[in-house]
């Protein structure tokens, strides 16, 4: 790695930091993403047993999976995002962490549906606290040329975090309660707090890129009208926001889809699933990350639209994986569908912080993550549930085949846009550069 000041060094120093200790906060930082998948997700394991302890219909089991953890994140993400733009910003994730821990462990306590919304609604703001400092930290212990390919790393940890969530769910749903599932996949997290605050140190910001003697933090107003001025911006985000629509409509509903339309048990559901977000999506964001880096070093605006090339590949196969009543060809189809579809991830995170001036990365994370999950957390489990109930009438248990068909085609159009987005990438980057 290119010298650079050490974390936590003043400005005029240029002692060179230790490229393995930069790789070791992207691995500390890659094992909190997993945490921060492992308690969000593993609700969508006991969708079911949820739903019948407490009556609720699919459209409340959106709800919950969906808007009631999406909203406080969202909105939690941008006051969070601004404070870690001018404080520490290991000292938040290792808060955030904690919280979100703590309240996993809360939910499996709770007695009601309410009291387990309520909950939710805890994990949402506590992991507000991960992704934008998170994304501001790998941007300063990593340079350009490697950014992708360190942001891919770190995207990954969503996937293993799922993938562990549908693995241990899976047999937790068919041995034990899903109370003990929130008690054993949130304890864990509260240990790793610890972790992070006592081991990962706080670089200067523009460290990776000899920019340290940055002017003061602007506002969250100058950040916003920055960035709603640059084409690129606004067109990836409505086409990062589409597709993650989609895949959290999948990520939330196709291990009932696969109960429900597959008659599969509890364990098979929970290893396809572990299998196809854990492999399928790693290889998809890890790719993602060299195409980023390669296309991107060839030509600026390939890296995004070659990803979304490969994200527009695996509409087809997804297609086939819910309409088939082949149970072995829905395995590949969906594995090639998730792997493709995940591919983008990395260029969206890398190009954000590329678009954004220094002093405005995290917010500038958080603002990327409130649109996406705005609508993708927040609106694709909620539009599923809605779906399936309206058309249940019609095809019954096959309602939610047809409710994640519709989710699917709205990921194809974000696709559409990210490559317009790629054609007014290279201008607005040089912008940004040119502003700081």
């Amino acid at each position: 790695m290119q010298p650079n000041k050490p974390p936590g060094a003043p400005s005029g120093t240029t002692t060179p930091i230790s490229g393995g200790y930069a790789n070791y906060v992207l691995g500390v930082l890659f094992v909190v993403y997993i945490f921060n998948f492992v308690d969000r997700q593993v609700l969508s394991v006991f969708i079911g047993p949820i739903k019948e302890e407490f009556g609720a219909s699919d459209t409340q089991m959106g709800l919950l999976v969906g808007f009631a953890f999406a909203l406080l994140y969202t909105i939690a993400g941008i006051p969070i995002a601004r404070w870690a733009d001018r404080g520490n910003r290991r000292n938040i994730i290792a808060l955030g962490l904690l919280v979100w821990s703590a309240m996993t462990v809360l939910s499996g306590m709770a007695r009601s549906f309410v009291q387990l919304a309520l909950a939710r609604v805890g994990v949402g703001i506590g992991e507000a606290a991960g992704s934008p400092p998170a994304h501001s930290l790998i941007a300063d212990y990593f340079p350009v040329e490697k950014r992708g390919w360190a942001l891919s790393i770190y995207a990954s940890g969503a996937f293993v975090g799922g993938a562990l969530a549908f693995l241990a769910g899976g047999y937790l749903r068919e041995f034990f309660d899903w109370r003990t599932a929130f008690i054993v996949v949130g304890a864990p997290g509260i240990l790793m707090a610890l972790v992070v605050r006592l081991t990962v140190k706080e670089p200067p910001r523009g460290l990776s890129e000899q920019r340290t003697g940055q002017q003061a933090s602007s506002t969250f107003m100058q950040t916003l009208r920055f960035l709603l001025k640059s084409r690129a911006w606004v067109t990836m985000m409505a086409g990062y926001s589409l597709l993650s629509l989609t895949g959290y409509a999948i990520l939330m509903w196709a291990f009932e889809f696969l109960i429900r339309v597959h008659t599969m048990d509890a364990v098979a559901a929970g290893t396809l699933m572990g299998v196809v977000v854990g492999v399928g999506g790693c290889a998809g964001s890890l790719l993602g990350g060299a195409v980023v880096d390669r296309a991107g070093a060839a030509k600026v605006s390939r890296a995004v639209s070659v990803p979304a090339l490969f994200t527009i590949a695996g509409i087809p196969p997804g297609v086939l994986f819910l309409t088939t009543a082949d149970i072995d060809i829905a395995r590949w189809c969906f594995l090639v569908f998730f792997l493709m579809l995940n591919v983008y991830i990395p260029a969206m995170f890398s190009a954000n912080q590329n678009l954004a001036r220094l002093d405005m990365r995290a917010t500038a994370s958080a603002l990327m993550l409130f649109c996406a999950n705005i609508v993708g957390a927040g609106a694709g489990p909620l539009l599923v549930g809605a779906l399936s109930d309206y058309f249940a009438a019609d095809y019954g248990a096959e309602s939610i085949r047809y409710a994640l068909l519709c989710c699917l085609g709205i990921g194809g159009f974000g696709s559409l846009l990210l490559l317009l987005c790629s054609r007014y990438l290279e201008a607005d980057i040089a912008r940004a550069r040119a502003a700081g």
